[in-house]
């Protein structure tokens, strides 16, 4: 009955790191992939504002030539 007992306790444990270890990849595989967007995020933000002032330039140059006219 102590053998069982020990060799399930074995098993549990085994089971435990190998989750450990999964759940340690996974965390390090998201990190990297939140980097990643975080980056990303903040060249989008960047285009996304250059875009904004090109087309502000536009409007005012369309409102200036309108009032020439």
């Amino acid at each position: 009955m102590a053998k069982f007992d020990l060799d399930q306790l074995e098993q549990q444990v085994d089971a435990l790191i190998r989750l450990c270890q999964r759940l340690r990849d996974e965390n390090r595989s998201l990190r990297a992939r939140q980097e990643t967007l975080v980056a990303e995020r903040g060249e989008l933000i960047e285009k996304t504002e250059q875009a904004r002032s090109r087309i502000e330039a536009m409007l005012s140059r369309l409102r200036a030539m309108e009032e020439s006219l």
